[in-house]
């Protein structure tokens, strides 16, 4: 899914923090207060990283 910014700007903050994700490792991250922060996913060396 890619997002778009109507879906982006449609995010509104719930009980829990979630997840939108985006494409190759990339989300938007809604924390429960509100505040949207972008976040990568990704992989070195075996670890998992974010």
């Amino acid at each position: 899914m890619t997002l778009t910014f109507a879906a982006i700007n449609a995010a509104q903050p719930r009980g829990k923090s979630y997840k939108l994700a985006g494409r190759q490792g990339l989300y938007l991250f809604v924390a429960a207060s509100g505040t949207k922060s972008w976040r990568y996913k990704y992989d070195f060396g075996g670890r998992k990283g974010c």
